[in-house]
């Protein structure tokens, strides 16, 4: 039977990711300053750090603290294990310690820590956490999304000629891949304001929510890299599907985000769409 949780309950989820949130801001600040201690995972362009793992170990051994039974995904637990993921119906913490870490190696500020928390697979708490700019997204399924305490909307915005989209060029370094992604850049350029590219997909989708962006799509993603920023888009009025402009599968590594229903058609039918296998 799907997992219940009442409101008093997720109240209390959230007051612990929000100081799970504060506690790995911290620990970022301070790395961020200092030289980096950085390695490769899939390839040369998919980065890790000493501070990745560490922010992620803190954050899961003060959650399982409070709530020792509750399933956890986290995306350096998940590289070294190599085992596949599974997402229950049992609340889930999701954790990416650092979304944009090749902007953290390289002292760029937009580096964040994303948490998630699902319940029957949907997300119903989403925090994503910019130390650096000391910049707070939070929503809570059913009760808007704010910046440090303002409410968010996105920014209404139906016509992609007069959008600005957000994309990114991903991990991938194979061939057809970054054809496939160069092309759609191109094409983007072609039919809207411009694009943009901010490094890391948790803040692409608050950068939405805001009203900073008209939509934003992406390709080779995990659950981890959007599933709190995908609340937060949500909750601050923008749609959330697959790039296909069918329902999202947040299991599956691809995600669009428009500022309103009207410009999903008009996105979906110009990408050249990538299948990158699921997690």
């Amino acid at each position: 039977m799907p997992v219940e949780v009442p409101d008093h309950q997720l109240k209390e989820y959230y007051d612990v990711a929000l100081d799970a949130a504060k506690k790995a801001g911290k620990m970022i600040l301070e790395a961020f300053k200092k030289e980096k201690q950085v390695d490769t995972k899939s390839c040369a362009a998919d980065l890790v750090t000493a501070t990745d793992q560490a922010v992620e170990k803190m954050a899961f051994t003060f959650i399982r603290g409070k709530y020792p039974q509750h399933k956890f995904i986290g995306e350096e637990s998940t590289a070294e294990s190599g085992t596949k993921l599974e997402l229950t119906d049992d609340p889930t913490w999701i954790i990416d310690p650092i979304d944009g870490t090749t902007n953290f190696v390289h002292s760029i500020p937009e580096v964040c820590f994303s948490l998630g928390i699902t319940v029957n697979k949907e997300p119903v708490i989403g925090i994503v956490y910019l130390p650096v700019r000391d910049l707070m997204y939070t929503a809570q399924k059913g009760r808007g999304a704010f910046l440090n305490g303002e409410k968010l909307s996105a920014s209404g915005q139906t016509d992609l000629k007069k959008a600005v989209v957000i994309c990114e060029g991903g991990s991938s370094r194979g061939e057809e891949v970054v054809k496939k992604l160069v092309e759609n850049m191109h094409r983007l350029i072609s039919a809207s304001h411009g694009i943009r590219c901010y490094g890391s997909a948790a803040y692409n989708l608050c950068r939405v929510a805001q009203g900073c962006g008209d939509a934003y799509v992406e390709y080779g993603i995990h659950i981890w890299d959007f599933i709190a920023g995908m609340l937060i888009a949500r909750e601050a009025g923008a749609v959330i599907c697959d790039p296909t402009g069918g329902e999202i599968d947040v299991m599956n590594r691809r995600i669009l985000a428009a500022a309103t229903p009207s410009l999903v058609p008009q996105l979906s039918s110009l990408l050249v769409h990538l299948d990158m296998g699921r997690d």
